[in-house]
């Protein structure tokens, strides 16, 4: 199973700036320990300095990043605020045919209604799914 980590980095930040980014090692970890064998895509970790990039390589990062995201059987997106790219990373996701697993208290936003599989209101509740095997059926 290929599982990419999508969430918001930037969101509506106005200087170059990255939120905080605890949530990726929070879902990987619960990743790691429900399926040892998943490949775990988090552009976090290919990434980290990506806000400093010029433009060209921001534009080739972001289009590996889709690259990958619609590469991947699952998409965990984090999402406690709008994230364009992390929307961007979804719709390729849901186009390629990918389980897209979001957590989000925006529960009436339609481009995530439209392309979730399943939408959660918390990591607490992700975490509970996880632990109870819901991605069995995709390892």
């Amino acid at each position: 199973m290929r599982v990419f980590i999508a969430g918001v980095m930037q969101g509506s930040l106005t200087e170059p700036e990255v939120t905080s980014q605890d949530y990726r090692r929070t879902i990987a970890g619960l990743l790691r320990s429900t399926h040892p064998d998943a490949e775990i895509i988090d552009p976090w970790e290919i990434h980290p300095y990506a806000v400093d990039y010029s433009m060209d390589k921001a534009r080739q990062t972001l289009l590996e990043e889709l690259e990958l995201a619609s590469s991947c059987d699952v998409l965990v997106a984090y999402l406690p605020q709008a994230s364009m790219g992390t929307a961007l990373e979804m719709w390729h996701a849901w186009r390629a045919g990918a389980k897209i697993y979001t957590i989000t208290p925006m529960r009436h936003n339609w481009v995530i209604n439209l392309v979730s599989t399943k939408i959660f209101p918390n990591l607490e509740s992700f975490a509970e799914f996880i632990r109870s095997g819901g991605l069995e059926d995709h390892g």
